[in-house]
């Protein structure tokens, strides 16, 4: 790519990325910081003497500690209730919205969290807590991507869903930070007050969800036509005056939801084939063994003498936040399914040697060969961050068509979280069986994710909700050459609504809507409720060339 025509696509992008869609993005993704920000907390709090004189065992010899029975049910329970939660979520995001709902994530959140922070000495209150919290988060995790992807503009929707996977690091970053700041405590402030911060990222996602729009696809879908313009307005930042971009734009919205409800009940354009999919996705991206070196890597790093758990989980912490960044621009510049590749064959190369060197010397004897453990460690955790651990949730947040959208989102997020738990659960048990053998089972993984990707999963960059539903339904487009689909109405993927917009409109017409703000009528605009199956046909000439498209292969 050539500097000017690196700098006409920047410059693009700066046009579509208005305030407004930054804060949608930042404001929305706070749910991925909860998320994040309760996975660090309880690896330091199960460590920390005052939470264990409280909710651990105490031993023959004084000892306080959990047994694996007790600690695999704190920890995994956070699991089982995001599964329930992800279950819920469809439902709950298609009656009421992806906002209400993710606000009401808030508020089952802060139950929960007040339920642990009111636990004396039983453990099992701790458990209640978690599992409420946890299903919370599995609301979350569904809303959150959904609405982001369903808000903004698609030359920025791959980055500002990954932003969701960004703030899932950050804040297992800063939960790290604060356990070691507030670990030399005492009493119960040592792991009170890290909790208790819990209130203020829910307050903020709250408050956030409370102002911002609902997502304008939503809105039409419930005939809330006024609404949806508004919401489209309002995503439009500096060209909310441009009455025909944002007539454009509801249209193309108006006409998919009213083919989607016109459909027969036989259609079925893939869905299930979409459906499988994301949950196989997700699935695998819990098994490329992520969770195993964020658990259990202190072993690893106890070898060359970093005894202070809390250091090993900060510097794992660290170079899981840095390169989930270079991660948001390689979605964006390389599309979804060349980063997927590439980061499982990367996952795979280092999770071979460091199953190889683990299972030919002891890394608690040979300090060369924990190193070399460390290194690869690190190396997996740099892959997975720049690629699987953002790029899945993008994928899986794109393929949907609406109708349906929030229910197989939930199915396949669900996948998400049932693996997270069984992984949970058995590592240990397969860990002390096999040893760092496991990193052979990882690495076999990460090759079968790569050929999942490369034999189902269509690329989705810079095509809208509506055109990614076209492509999948498309019998000439193939996983392996979706790449090079383009939608009948554009001449090529990386061309704006901005891009028509100034194709259409002469130069002094566009100035005279810009400088005196002169609004075409929106008379024209029609709700989907005001139109049935006959009014559709009727107007199917007056429809895109994709939209046609559409409405003909339905």
């Amino acid at each position: 790519m050539g500097i000017f025509e690196f700098g006409q696509k920047l410059a693009k992008l700066r046009d579509v990325a208005s305030g407004p869609v930054i804060i949608i993005g930042l404001t929305a993704s706070m749910g991925g910081f909860m998320f994040g920000a309760d996975t660090g907390q309880i690896s330091g709090f199960l460590i920390m003497q005052d939470y264990l004189h409280r909710f651990a065992e105490r031993d023959a010899l004084g000892v306080y500690k959990f047994n694996d029975a007790r600690a695999g049910a704190i920890v995994g329970i956070f699991s089982v209730g995001a599964l329930l939660g992800s279950l819920a979520s469809g439902p709950i995001g298609n009656r009421l919205g992806r906002r209400v709902g993710m606000i009401i994530g808030t508020i089952v959140f802060s139950a929960g969290t007040a339920i642990q922070l009111g636990a004396i000495n039983k453990w099992y209150q701790i458990v209640v807590g978690r599992l409420i919290t946890g299903t919370a988060i599995g609301i979350l995790s569904v809303l959150v991507p959904m609405y982001i992807s369903e808000t903004v503009p698609k030359e920025v929707r791959g980055a500002m869903v990954a932003m969701y996977q960004l703030f899932v690091t950050l804040g297992i970053f800063l939960s790290y930070c604060i356990n070691l700041g507030t670990s030399n405590l005492t009493d119960s402030a040592s792991w009170r007050v890290p909790l208790g911060l819990s209130y203020l990222w829910a307050f903020i996602l709250a408050i956030g969800m409370a102002i911002l729009p609902e997502s304008p696809r939503w809105l039409l879908a419930h005939d809330r036509c006024d609404d949806t313009l508004e919401a489209l307005r309002f995503i439009a930042g500096k060209h909310r005056h441009n009455d025909k971009l944002i007539e454009s734009q509801y249209q193309d919205i108006a006409a998919t939801v009213q083919i989607e409800r016109n459909l027969p009940k036989s259609t079925r354009g893939k869905i299930l084939y979409r459906t499988l999919l994301g949950f196989c996705l997700q699935m695998l991206m819990q098994l490329t063994g992520a969770n195993y070196f964020f658990y259990y890597g202190t072993n690893v790093f106890r070898s060359v003498g970093i005894e202070n758990s809390y250091a090993t989980q900060i510097i794992l912490g660290a170079v899981n936040f840095m390169f989930t960044l270079p991660g948001m621009w390689a979605i964006e510049r390389f599309g979804r399914r060349k980063p997927l590749i590439f980061g499982g064959l990367w996952q795979c190369a280092w999770l071979i040697i460091f199953g190889s060197v683990g299972s030919q010397f002891n890394p608690t004897d040979n300090r060369a060969a924990g190193a070399v453990m460390i290194l690869s460690t690190c190396m997996f955790i740099i892959g997975f961050a720049s690629t699987w651990g953002p790029g899945i949730w993008v994928a899986t947040g794109e393929m949907y068509p609406l109708r349906v959208r929030a229910h197989c989102a939930s199915f396949a997020t669900a996948g998400n979280w049932f693996w997270n738990f069984m992984l949970t659960f058995f590592t240990p048990l397969i860990t002390s069986s096999i040893g760092y053998r496991l990193g052979y089972i990882f690495a076999g993984l990460n090759l079968l994710g790569v050929v999942v990707v490369f034999f189902f999963c269509y690329e989705s960059s810079n095509l809208t909700l509506e055109q990614v539903d076209m492509m999948y339904n498309d019998s000439n487009s193939k996983p392996w050459t979706s790449g090079k689909w383009v939608s009948p109405e554009n001449s090529s993927r990386h061309k704006t609504a901005m891009d028509n917009f100034n194709e259409e409109v002469p130069a002094a017409e566009k100035l005279e809507h810009t400088e005196q703000h002169e609004r075409i009528s929106l008379e024209n605009v029609n709700c989907p409720r005001e139109t049935g199956l006959a009014a559709e046909r009727g107007t199917m000439s007056n429809l895109s060339p994709g939209n046609q498209h559409a409405a003909l292969k339905s």
